[in-house]
Formats: C-alpha cells, structure tokens, sequence
C-alpha cells in the first residue's frame, strides 16, 4: 500500500447469504476495502462492534432483527464515527421517511449495479447524501391511479418511461443511451417492470401500457 492510498474497514449486517458472500468479494477484488466480518444477527453485530468499529456499516434494515428502527438508531448513536450504508430490497415510503429523519442519508436497492454500489459507499464514507434512483422515486412520488382503473403507482417514474420507450422499438442500448444510464441497469429495469405487471413479453407489456393509458396514438412494434 503507498503512502497516499487507504483501505477502508467494513462490517456487513444482512442475512442473506448470497449477498453478504458476493459484497465480500467486490470489496476484497477493489482492494480499497477491507471486510472486517459478517453479521446475520444483531447480537453479532454487536459483538463484532465490541472489538472494533469499522469505517462503514452496510446493512440491510429489513433482514436483522434490529427488533425495530429505533435499535438501528441506538446502534448508529453509539458509534458516531460509523458511516452507515442501508441496502435493502424493502422499499416502503414509510420506513425510507423514518431512516432519512433517523440520519441515515445513504440507501440503495439491491437491485443496484457495480458502479452505483461503490458510489454509494465513496459517499457514505465522505459523509454526503446519496439515495439510489429507486429510493428516490418512492421518497418523492405519490400514488397515482388511472381513471380507466389501471393501476400505475407500483411502477416508478422511470420504469414507466422505460416503458414508453420499449413500445417505441428503442432497443435496450438506445434506451441506456437516451437516458444516460448503463445497459444493465436498464436490463434491471425491465426485470421489474415484467415482475410487477406479470407480463412475460414486449408484446404482452405494450398491451398492458395501451390498456393503461400510457401509450397514446404512437408507432409501437409487437
């Protein structure tokens, strides 16, 4: 290591085996983190926290049993030092409104990507704001209903935009260009758009987005 390079200290709190092996691994494969260990549990965590505080907790809320957001509070009071990083799958307004009053200004959807996930951690560790696209949309967006019924509000903005997009015939790199984002978080994106309106196709998801009111008299390609 040089003189001017620093490795960062990690502790990671989230039950779910795959993701807490596979942000192991892309933190030790960056070589600027190093992940002091793994916490599937509160009382693990802190008993870790009792030998040492790292530079950054990323943790999912939702899978410890912190028994509540006050715990989490507790824990983040009793080490101030402790750059806290949520990444969760749980995106509830409710509770994204309570971690944000709690302080906590860094939360992320698994569903993140590579690039997204490291600026996440570059600015939880520099103590500035950063919420993932997704989160943003949940914290801002109310819920929407078309007068047709069809309902519109689980979809976020830009999902809808995706869709737009879709039944314009843009491929899925002319939508990553369009909207400045990466092709695999558009990929993503269609990943949830096929998951909340339970369609399998293009076809079937352009039928739901004219039946929705959400294509109005354009060219669309099935």
């Amino acid at each position: 290591m040089t003189a001017t390079s620093q490795t960062y200290q990690v502790l990671i709190a989230d039950s779910q085996f795959l993701v807490t092996e596979s942000l192991r691994q892309i933190l030790a494969a960056s070589g600027e983190y190093e992940v002091l260990g793994v916490a599937r549990y509160a009382y693990q965590l802190k008993a870790l926290l009792d030998d040492v505080v790292p530079d950054l907790l990323i943790t999912d809320y939702a899978t410890i049993d912190y028994e509540g957001l006050e715990a989490l509070k507790t824990l983040m009071n009793s080490h101030p030092q402790m750059a806290v990083l949520v990444l969760t799958n749980q995106v509830i307004k409710a509770d994204l409104l309570e971690l944000s009053k709690m302080g906590i200004k860094n939360i992320i959807c698994k569903t993140t990507d590579k690039e997204e996930l490291f600026m996440a951690i570059n600015f939880a560790l520099r103590n500035r704001k950063f919420f993932s696209e997704e989160v943003l949309e949940v914290l801002m967006d109310e819920p929407k209903r078309k007068a047709n019924g069809e309902e519109t509000h689980h979809l976020t903005t830009t999902e809808t935009e995706v869709v737009k997009l879709i039944a314009e015939g843009k491929t899925t790199k002319e939508i990553a260009a369009q909207k400045n984002i990466s092709f695999h978080t558009v990929m993503t994106h269609r990943k949830n758009i096929f998951r909340k309106l339970g369609v399998n196709s293009s076809s079937e998801l352009i039928m739901y987005a004219i039946r929705a009111g959400w294509i109005d008299n354009i060219e669309y390609y099935i």
